[in-house]
């Protein structure tokens, strides 16, 4: 976006509105500026002015995006966006119309979230933990796989969003209260209970830490590490679990962070959790949002019968 451009102006206006009145995290302000500098610049390629672009301008950018190949799902997530931008501008007088008001999004089934069995996660645990105690290895062996442990111990044992879970602060490790204090999404905070396991599995994270690196024993975070944010990636992490995944016998394609935050809330309600009580432990805003896994019970109780009843047809 060129610096003086009116759309560059406009962009910056929508993006401070979203930061600080509906207190966006950085990775949705992030996304949001990723989108927007899509849009401005296709309407640049067709010297259209921002305040003039029209309805059918938009329905030629939605096509557009389908010819670059994107999905249906980062198309409607990129009209979302500009949805907003388009709102914000009427509502602050800079247009007299929304011109995204008639438009139709990308028609998209919602998917079911992946989901991983208990036997599956166990085993990945397992993994993880294989060698930690094994003082025949090298020490920077043990210190990964005790890193790696935690890190699964404390995402399957509280459901936390892979961005809460690796800058979780070093004040984790010394809580007495076996409950986390975690800062989500629009700010909201939430409590989210510790287990005993995943207690453990940051105490001997610890000890080996600061056995090995004791120089940084007093970082911040739970997870140190090189990075620009001080702490572990995301990426990072994602990258090392599809490692555990293989040396599992699982299908890579099948792990990442997120769906073990699915198998937590899926597991939960299996067991006979309350929706309501899963809703806040996963910080979901809308009940709705957490209902998806309830859709997954759905077809498994159907399999079930189908499979197991007795005047079911062969």
């Amino acid at each position: 976006m060129a610096a003086a451009s009116p759309s560059r102006r406009f962009g910056d206006l929508f993006l401070e509105m979203i930061a600080a009145e509906r207190g966006s995290a950085k990775n949705t302000i992030e996304a949001y500026t990723r989108d927007l500098r899509d849009y401005f610049e296709f309407l640049s390629t067709k010297k259209i002015d921002i305040l003039a672009a029209s309805s059918q301008d938009i329905r030629v950018w939605l096509d557009d995006l389908g010819a670059r190949g994107l999905t249906t799902a980062s198309a409607a997530r990129r009209l979302s966006c500009v949805r907003q931008f388009h709102r914000f501008l009427y509502s602050e007088n800079h247009r007299s119309d929304d011109p995204t008001a008639v438009i139709e999004g990308p028609k998209r089934g919602r998917p079911l979230p992946k989901i991983l069995s208990v036997d599956e996660v166990d085993r990945l645990m397992k993994t993880a933990a294989e060698g930690i105690d094994d003082e025949t290895r090298p020490i920077i062996n043990r210190v990964r796989a005790a890193r790696m442990h935690c890190l699964l111990e404390v995402l399957y044992g509280t459901g936390l969003r892979v961005s809460e879970l690796v800058a979780l602060p070093m004040r984790a490790a010394h809580a007495r209260d076996p409950l986390l204090v975690i800062k989500g999404k629009g700010g909201r905070e939430r409590l989210v209970p510790l287990s005993d396991a995943a207690r453990a599995s940051i105490q001997k994270w610890r000890e080996l830490l600061v056995f090995r690196f004791p120089a940084i024993a007093n970082a911040p975070w739970l997870f140190p590490s090189e990075s620009e944010s001080g702490h572990l990636t995301r990426q990072a992490f994602a990258r090392d679990l599809k490692d555990i995944a293989v040396a599992t016998g699982i299908s890579p394609s099948r792990v990442s962070p997120h769906v073990l935050r699915h198998a937590f809330a899926s597991h939960l309600l299996q067991n006979g959790a309350d929706l309501r009580i899963v809703q806040e432990l996963l910080g979901h805003a809308d009940v709705s949002t957490t209902q998806i896994y309830t859709h997954i019970l759905d077809e498994r109780m159907k399999s079930m019968v189908r499979d197991l009843h007795p005047l079911s047809d062969p």
